[in-house]
């Protein structure tokens, strides 16, 4: 259940975010440069900070790369 949860929404904010249907960077969220995106960089999305918790699949507060591969 929790995968199918994760899948839909994630499927979600693919499509409802413009930013992610145009590709949008790791990068353009990583403001800081540190290799990772806080909670505080993911708010500049309101869409990416809605699913933050479901992304952080191990739970440290950040998403790293492979992470925040899965929306895109």
């Amino acid at each position: 259940m929790n995968y199918f949860n994760t899948t839909f929404a994630i499927v979600a904010l693919a499509s409802c975010s413009a930013a992610f249907a145009a590709g949008v960077s790791f990068a353009t969220f990583d403001t800081d440069g540190d290799g990772v995106i806080s909670k505080q960089e993911a708010s500049a999305n309101m869409q990416l900070e809605k699913l933050f918790p479901e992304l952080d699949v191990d739970g440290n507060g950040e998403l790293s790369q492979e992470e925040f591969a899965k929306v895109q």
